[in-house]
């Protein structure tokens, strides 16, 4: 569990278009009080930091911090690994007080605290070494300013907020790339009125992207629907997917389906795709009205009480025949034996 160090809310990291005060290059990380930005190159303003080196060497460059208020504001600057958020796959940054692997333990400032006048601007220097051994591909993270003033919160709790802002780093390592997706874990709900055709029928699929390669993806991902007899029933692209998919990072997300069939057995299939890299994944679906649901349960209830019964009546023996006592014999009249004759 991602902890702040008293409550760190609005950790800025989202691109803001067009040319801020202070000659902020376009897309700095801004929250409106400060920005913090790549220095421009002898070519161009910089939106974010995109680095390239070998393992084992070490590259040199420069943050800008500029203070948009009218007093003076001292952050604490620091290095951090990137990663997408558990909510909608955002690019956010870890705290000082988690564990760094990337960026965050290898990025270096050249001083960890820095004032910035009211409506001026400080340039902070910093190295970044990659160490020997290290993955190659794609490394994100951030230069962070936060804030080290802790505004008090309101309500019942009284937590404490400190703000900062992040400029975001993009490092390559050299080495062998290899782009890769996965969707798993697909599933879908429904959701049926009690009386068919009195109510709407949704259904919520969800599933996870998985970049399982070491470089940033840029997804895009297919929803297809299909009932009984290959019937197409839904089909679209989704929208609701992270801009960017960071290595290793695995994203939960859902999509509501509008409309969906009350009465139908079909299948639900996912198909995510990046340059180079294509998935699919799909689950069944069986859709059945509540009060359909009830009548088929009391008819196989019944029907299976009846073969019960059944069978039973088959198999029960029947009473045994007693014999019959014996008629007692008739006695027999004696023979009379013939007259003499005289």
């Amino acid at each position: 569990m991602r902890k702040p160090y008293v409550l760190v809310l609005g950790l800025l990291l989202a691109a803001f278009s067009g040319l801020a005060a202070l000659s902020a290059p376009a897309h700095a990380a801004d929250n409106g009080s400060w920005s913090v930005y790549p220095a421009a190159s002898q070519i161009a303003a910089r939106p974010y930091f995109y680095l390239s080196a070998d393992p084992g060497t070490t590259v040199e460059d420069k943050v800008v911090v500029a203070n948009k208020t009218g007093k003076p504001l001292t952050f604490r600057l620091y290095a951090a690994d990137a990663y997408n958020t558990a909510r909608d796959g955002g690019f956010a940054v870890k705290t000082m007080a988690e564990k760094q692997r990337g960026v965050g333990a290898w990025a270096k400032p050249a001083t960890s605290h820095v004032t910035v006048p009211a409506h001026g601007k400080v340039t902070v220097p910093f190295t970044l070494h990659v160490p020997e051994g290290a993955e190659p591909g794609d490394h994100p993270g951030a230069l962070v300013a936060l804030d080290e003033h802790v505004d008090k919160g309101s309500g019942s709790l009284a937590l404490g907020v400190r703000r900062a802002v992040g400029a975001r780093v993009y490092l390559r390592v050299s080495g062998p790339t290899l782009p890769a997706i996965a969707v798993e874990n697909v599933h879908v709900v429904h959701h049926q009125p009690l009386v068919p055709g009195l109510g709407d029928s949704t259904a919520t699929i969800s599933y996870t992207l998985h970049n399982t390669g070491n470089v940033t993806l840029n997804p895009k991902v297919e929803l297809r629907a299909e009932g009984l007899f290959g019937r197409t029933l839904l089909s679209r692209d989704l929208t609701r997917i992270p801009a960017e998919l960071l290595p290793g990072q695995r994203v939960k997300l859902t999509e509501p389906w509008r409309d969906a069939p009350q009465l139908d057995w079909g299948d639900v299939k996912l198909t995510a795709s990046a340059p180079h890299t294509r998935q699919s994944a799909s689950a069944s679906f069986f859709a059945l009205p509540w009060v359909v649901a009830v009548v088929l349960l009391v008819v196989v209830v019944v029907g299976a009480v009846l073969v019960v019964r059944g069978r039973r009546d088959r198999v029960r023996p029947s009473e045994p025949v007693r014999p019959s006592r014996p008629a007692p014999p008739t006695p027999s009249r004696p023979r009379s034996s013939p007259s003499a004759r005289p």
